[in-house]
């Protein structure tokens, strides 16, 4: 059997270069990983987005409003508030698909007084809240507010504008798409 002689140089650069090429090709495998983890959040903001479904109210007034809601938690009402908007801004109060067709605001003009309200009545109080039940507010130690109908036509997502009147009750609800169409005139 014949052996090599043992050539230290040799040897050595032979084990330095695979070394080297070890080093490269993992040098490489760690700059591909560090692209695809950081391709990852520049393709997740790429892909379609669901489209937001929430119930938004827009101040188009002049004045800061609070806002209170109410609507059908399950089988029981519920009524929350207090919201405060800025004048010309909008806020989302509720997120997620609409379950319910109908709901109810009630909202008050922090700065020129006034409100916009109706007749279908629910509790309130003047700090944050959050109330089960629409009955007996007084007896349970809360306000008897009327809050003014939302009719969503069952849509998921629903925005109102609040805007300025000469009675300062002016309400007005849009769907996603825009206004449904108006009526045809009467004869």
């Amino acid at each position: 059997m014949i052996s090599e002689p043992f050539s230290s140089t040799s040897d050595t650069y032979r084990q330095g270069a695979a070394a080297g090429d070890a080093a490269r090709r993992g040098g490489a495998v760690t700059r591909v990983l560090l692209a695809a983890v950081l391709a990852v959040p520049v393709l997740a903001a790429l892909m379609p987005q669901p489209a937001a479904a929430d119930f938004r109210l827009c101040n188009r007034s002049s004045s800061r409003v609070g806002i209170a809601l109410g609507y059908k938690d399950g089988n029981a009402w519920s009524t929350e508030g207090w919201w405060n908007i800025a004048a010309n801004s909008c806020e989302t109060l509720l997120r997620g698909d609409l379950v319910a067709r109908f709901y109810y605001v009630y909202a008050i003009d922090y700065d020129l007084g006034g409100e916009w309200a109706g007749k279908a009545f629910m509790c309130t109080r003047e700090k944050e809240f959050t109330i089960r039940g629409i009955q007996d507010c007084l007896a349970r130690g809360f306000d008897r507010t009327g809050f003014f109908e939302v009719d969503t036509h069952e849509q998921k997502s629903w925005t109102v504008q609040l805007t300025e009147s000469k009675t300062s009750q002016a309400e007005a609800a849009l769907p996603p798409g825009g206004p449904p169409p108006l009526p045809p005139p009467r004869p």
